[in-house]
């Protein structure tokens, strides 16, 4: 074991890699901080689940208008650049969230106005970001810079719904004043990776926007990988639900719902810190679908839960099923995409990573206010076990894949 982790830290030694991914450690826990400030204050406002889901389709909407143009950005212009202005935009929505509740008169349609410059800017950095990461490393060195990604990743999730549900209890300004921070850090950090060199520009045409759509239409491996990723949240996805799970349901205020929120980054980031030590290396797609199923058992059980720690270990579960599925996915759509056009198949996965989490969002929203709550989370988790059989069956050869492919023109 000693002299496992040196190894399994490597990719931590290249210094634009090293910079890239503290940034969005420091994002993803502004992100999460965000999330449990605004869909307390909302349901706080309203006490209407409909209004929970609502925000994720503000979001939704300018992200998947967006994100097919974001990833031919990131193809033909500085990364860097694209990130620090995807950044920039958000700060620009928790700067409006902060006057809205410092103000004291927060209204919720400025709300969700300021949820949809976040969505954008999220539309912006997701392909850029997945494309960047192979220029920071060796192809040798990139399953390692992956599994730190999503340990790191996984480490901001846990930690920011703790810290956002503790400083809401000076109030939510103070929440959206610390993430505002946060994210114009990462605007530094990410403007101090030196520039990379990028593809020759072209004139713009919708045929090249694209590319990427086609490109994971050919693949069918990556296909199915990310189309099982987004049927499995999007009717799995309980986490919009999570405020009134914590308030009418367990009861445990604006801190028990950090504690919920942080459950699932607990369990992917164990399984990620698993990962970054132990690579898979074998019988990957039987790993893959185990994942989103255990996914949806840890769905129904949660939905089924009024005790807070089982509540907490079932969150737990669905983090770890879900991280093998994010690890697969990010490996097969980085390694078989060429760099020229990875930017583009990048901002294909955010649409369906998107469309599972936001659309998701919506669809718990409104599940929930039409079925009742614990229903609408229950029928999510059979909804989601359905799924992996079927794709089991559409897709055998995601079922019967082995060993992950290997690195095709990574630098």
């Amino acid at each position: 074991m000693s002299w496992r982790l040196p190894r399994a830290l490597h990719a931590l030694r290249y210094r634009d890699f090293a910079l890239y991914t503290t940034a969005r450690f420091a994002a993803t826990l502004a992100w999460q901080m965000l999330s449990v400030a605004a869909g307390w204050q909302l349901y706080a406002i309203t006490h209407d689940p409909l209004a929970l889901g609502l925000a994720g389709l503000a979001q939704f909407l300018p992200f998947v208008t967006l994100v097919l143009p974001a990833g031919q950005v990131a193809d033909v212009a500085d990364r860097r650049l694209v990130l620090a202005g995807a950044y920039a935009c958000e700060v620009l929505s928790a700067g409006v969230l902060f006057w809205l509740a410092w103000s004291n008169q927060p209204r919720v349609w400025a709300m969700y106005v300021a949820m949809a410059f976040f969505g954008a800017g999220r539309a912006f950095w997701m392909p850029a970001g997945q494309a960047i990461t192979p220029k920071l490393v060796p192809p040798a060195v990139f399953p390692n810079a992956v599994a730190i990604n999503g340990t790191l990743f996984q480490t901001a999730a846990i930690g920011g719904p703790g810290v956002g549900g503790a400083l809401y209890l000076l109030g939510p300004a103070v929440v959206y004043a610390a993430t505002a921070g946060l994210l114009l850090l990462a605007m530094v950090l990410v403007l101090a990776i030196k520039p990379l060199a990028r593809s020759p520009r072209a004139a713009w045409q919708l045929n090249d926007t694209l590319e990427g759509l086609r490109f994971v239409l050919r693949q069918r491996v990556v296909l199915g990988a990310i189309s099982l990723d987004l049927f499995a949240v999007l009717f799995g996805g309980a986490t919009a639900l999570l405020p009134i799970f914590a308030a009418d349901v367990l009861r445990v205020g604006p801190v028990g719902l950090g504690l919920l929120r942080a459950a699932p980054g607990l369990g992917a980031l164990t399984l990620a810190a698993g990962l970054a030590v132990y690579p898979l290396k074998r019988h990957v797609g039987r790993w893959l679908f185990s994942g989103v199923a255990v996914y949806g058992c840890a769905t129904l059980v949660f939905g089924a839960s009024r005790d807070m720690w089982l509540s907490l270990c079932a969150l737990f579960c669905l983090g770890a099923g879900d991280m093998v599925s994010i690890y697969v996915r990010h490996l097969l759509v980085q390694l078989q995409t060429p760099d020229a056009i990875r930017g583009r198949v990048s901002a294909v996965n955010a649409i369906f990573i998107g469309s599972s989490n936001e659309l998701g969002e919506f669809e718990s929203g409104v599940t929930a206010r039409y079925f009742g709550l614990v229903p609408a989370v229950l029928l999510g988790g059979v909804a989601t076990l359905l799924v992996v059989v079927g794709f089991r069956r559409w897709f055998p050869e995601l079922r019967t894949m082995d060993r992950l492919p290997e690195a095709v023109s990574t630098r």
